[in-house]
């Protein structure tokens, strides 16, 4: 029987009920978003982010360990979050927990899939 080889966790963060004000522009989502990884000692090698008109923000940071990606709907005041960590230097439920803070989150859902290739 084979075993399963596990390459990573990959979490799925739905922020609910942020702060419509923090998820409109560029600087602001980013500046939050960087803070997260750095916070959970990811290592970042690239950033690249997005505005839409009027508001709106998709975003992404290459890591060492992966990516995390970001994709905010201010007018309902949720951001939809990935966070994919093959790495076991970082903490990404220590990243999940400073965004829910720094977009003043009211509810947050976290799933979390191993990735890899089954037995």
């Amino acid at each position: 029987m084979e075993e399963k080889i596990e390459f990573g966790k990959h979490y799925i963060v739905e922020l609910i009920d942020c702060d419509p004000e923090l998820l409109k522009k560029t600087e602001q989502v980013k500046d939050r978003f960087i803070q997260a990884a750095e916070i959970s000692n990811a290592t970042i090698i690239d950033t690249k982010f997005k505005q839409f008109n009027p508001t709106g923000v998709s975003g992404l940071i290459l890591i060492a360990e992966s990516h995390f990606t970001i994709h905010t709907w201010p007018e309902s005041g949720y951001a939809g979050v990935d966070i994919f960590t093959c790495g076991e230097q970082m903490d990404p439920e220590l990243a999940v927990e400073t965004l829910v803070k720094s977009f003043k989150a009211k509810r947050h859902h976290v799933k979390v899939i191993t990735r890899g290739i089954p037995a």
